[in-house]
């Protein structure tokens, strides 16, 4: 089957190879997926840098997000059949053909999703949720808090600016061009500023929300965050981490990381049951819905991967391992 994989750590675009790789028959309490689209995020990438090398495991396929559709069934299984749409979490492996995946980590998909809502139904929708649910813990009530978030441009910026609007909170999405704010002023009920290392927006703020971490996360921490705060940071798209000096400057801040993984293996399954559920819904609204740049066939990851690196890229790349 095609497949790709990572034998070493490195530059995405050297180290992802596409493989002939054996495909296996489903063991006990296993079910085989072929993968239908898969999703490429930030997330995807970074373990194959090498930044999470002690808790990667070598040689991994890349992909935590995505659809397929059940083909096969290892005993003991009657929680799914063949034929039904499923959605695999729990661990890497989507940029291949076919899939083996434990059914338990196997969500179903309702047949009104289309292909595209489907492969981008997982890591942004539920992130999203869970840090706004983060603030909500906090706070309490959300109403008219000064809630900043940061990379406000990305696919997750934008639903988590929908959400907290929602919550009637005060919130401001923090960009670092023009063309950004531009597009984001349009699509969200929200004020939009400008900001990056060499221009902090002149705020008073109650949370942020950060994917960017590195020294303008450490200024925003400084000079915009009210006592008796909260920093919740999900990323690193810097690729540098808040500074120590900003945290320690800011014993009055209530500072935490989210991590999608660590949150999908401790929450049970009931819990990510309802969140899909709450993704689901947000999809048929259109809340959730991601821009979708362009689908490349998973024997042109090389291509994929150029575009995805390109800072001008305009949405999310999905592939399609079936070609």
């Amino acid at each position: 089957m095609r497949s790709t994989l990572v034998s070493q750590f490195g530059d995405p675009r050297q180290v992802i190879a596409l493989v002939d790789a054996e495909r296996h028959a489903p063991g006990p309490g296993e079910v085989e997926v072929a993968v239908s689209l898969a999703a490429i995020n930030p997330s995807d990438l970074i373990p194959v840098t090498g930044a999470y090398s002690a808790r990667t495991t070598l040689p991994f396929v890349p992909g935590f997000e995505g659809f397929g559709i059940v083909t096969r069934i290892g005993a003991g299984v009657s929680s799914l059949k063949a034929g039904d749409r499923v959605i695999p979490i729990g661990a890497s492996g989507l940029w291949q053909e076919y899939l083996l995946r434990p059914a338990e980590w196997c969500f179903r998909l309702p047949d009104d999703i289309d292909d595209r809502d489907a492969a981008t139904a997982y890591v942004n929708p539920l992130t999203a949720l869970q840090l706004v649910e983060a603030l909500r813990t906090h706070f309490g009530s959300l109403e008219r808090r000064r809630i900043g978030v940061t990379a406000a441009g990305s696919a997750i910026g934008g639903m988590l600016l929908k959400l907290l609007a929602g919550e009637s909170a005060d919130v401001t999405g923090i960009v670092r061009s023009e063309r950004s704010a531009d597009r984001l002023a349009q699509a969200a009920p929200v004020a939009v500023v400008l900001g990056d290392e060499s221009r902090v927006p002149q705020l008073r703020l109650d949370a942020i929300i950060d994917a960017v971490g590195g020294p303008f996360a450490g200024d925003l921490i400084l000079r915009t965050l009210e006592p008796g705060g909260a920093f919740i940071q999900y990323g690193a798209l810097s690729g540098i981490p808040v500074p120590q000096a900003a945290i320690q400057a800011r014993p009055d801040i209530r500072f935490s990381f989210l991590w999608l993984r660590t949150w999908v293996h401790s929450a049970g399954r009931p819990a990510i049951e309802a969140a899909f559920s709450k993704s689901f819904a947000g999809l048929r609204s259109s809340l959730f819905s991601s821009r979708i740049a362009e689908v490349y066939p998973l024997s042109r990851i090389d291509a994929a991967l150029r575009h995805q690196a390109d800072p001008c890229r305009d949405g999310k790349l999905l592939l399609d391992p079936r070609c």
